[in-house]
């Protein structure tokens, strides 16, 4: 049974000499869409600079990683603070590169088309493919999963397949909370459309980012030496769950009205929430910090 009694650690810090590897999620966790949290910069240099250990991002931004790489830099956070980032992104486009899949439908901001950059794919109407690639709302600051109830149910009916590049149904921009491709997914399944999810919690991305990891290290890291840090309980938290990973859960991020105070929040609740989800983790921070 999963106890509060020192559930709630002070920062990375507190375990760090316990692991080799930190799998870092970045939106909630390193950022808020539109600033750099106070804490994850130096819990991640120091982890890296200070203890030798080896950081991967992983995130469930829709694109590639380079562009990801290139955002983190515009909101001020250093390259110094990781060594590697992976993305559901890096998924998609390997799925769609195996598969071979030449025509698709996008459903999502103009911002995403660096997903297929790499990639030899016509982006066509929906009654020109069979394949959507659903990376977000066209417009995720006006919009909602209700919007695309007609269009979606038109596309199950033609038996549309739904490659879901970012499986999040919702996360905070600012104090703002906006929909993600997983809520289009979820209303897919609805209408009876066949959904294929890729990034957290899934196991493809963690299995990049574990290889990603050990060809930086030089070596097979054991699970065990592998900490995976998250505030997201059904993505973050059970992702690294069913691969087998120990977690370190944010209790600032998308949950943090279920806890008390968010400075200060209720270690019992944390602890409740999580056994009542069928989750596990080692430890939680209010906010990622060494």
């Amino acid at each position: 049974m999963l106890s509060s009694t020192g559930l709630i650690v002070p920062g990375l810090s507190s375990l760090a000499e316990d692991y080799d590897t930190i799998l870092c999620d970045v939106w909630g966790v390193i950022h808020n869409g539109v600033a750099v949290f106070d804490g994850p910069v130096d819990a991640l240099r120091n982890f890296r600079l200070q203890t030798g250990g080896t950081v991967v991002l992983i995130t469930n931004a829709p694109r590639p990683s380079p562009p990801i790489v290139e955002q983190l830099g515009r909101l001020g956070f250093p390259r110094e603070a990781f060594d590697a980032i992976v993305t559901s992104g890096d998924v998609t486009a390997d799925l769609l590169a195996t598969e071979n899949i030449e025509r698709i439908h996008h459903i999502g901001p103009e911002r995403d088309h660096t997903l297929f950059d790499d990639l030899n794919i016509a982006r066509v109407k929906a009654e020109e493919a069979d394949t959507i690639v659903c990376t977000g709302l066209y417009d995720d600051v006006t919009e909602t999963a209700e919007d695309y109830r007609e269009s979606l149910g038109a596309m199950a009916k033609r038996g549309m397949r739904m490659i879901c590049a970012n499986p999040d149904v919702v996360v905070e921009r600012g104090d703002t909370l906006i929909y993600c491709a997983g809520a289009l997914a979820a209303l897919y399944d609805e209408l009876g459309g066949e959904t294929v999810r890729l990034g957290k919690p899934f196991a493809p991305i963690y299995d990049l980012a574990r290889s990603r990891a050990n060809a930086l290290a030089g070596t097979v890291q054991p699970d065990d030496r592998i900490l995976a840090i998250g505030d997201g309980m059904f993505t973050d938290i059970k992702g690294a769950n069913n691969v087998g990973l120990p977690t370190l859960f944010v209790t600032s991020g998308i949950h943090h009205a279920d806890f008390g105070p968010v400075e200060d929040p209720d270690a019992q609740k944390v602890a409740d929430r999580l056994r009542a989800e069928g989750l596990q983790a080692v430890a939680a921070v209010t906010r990622l910090r060494w």
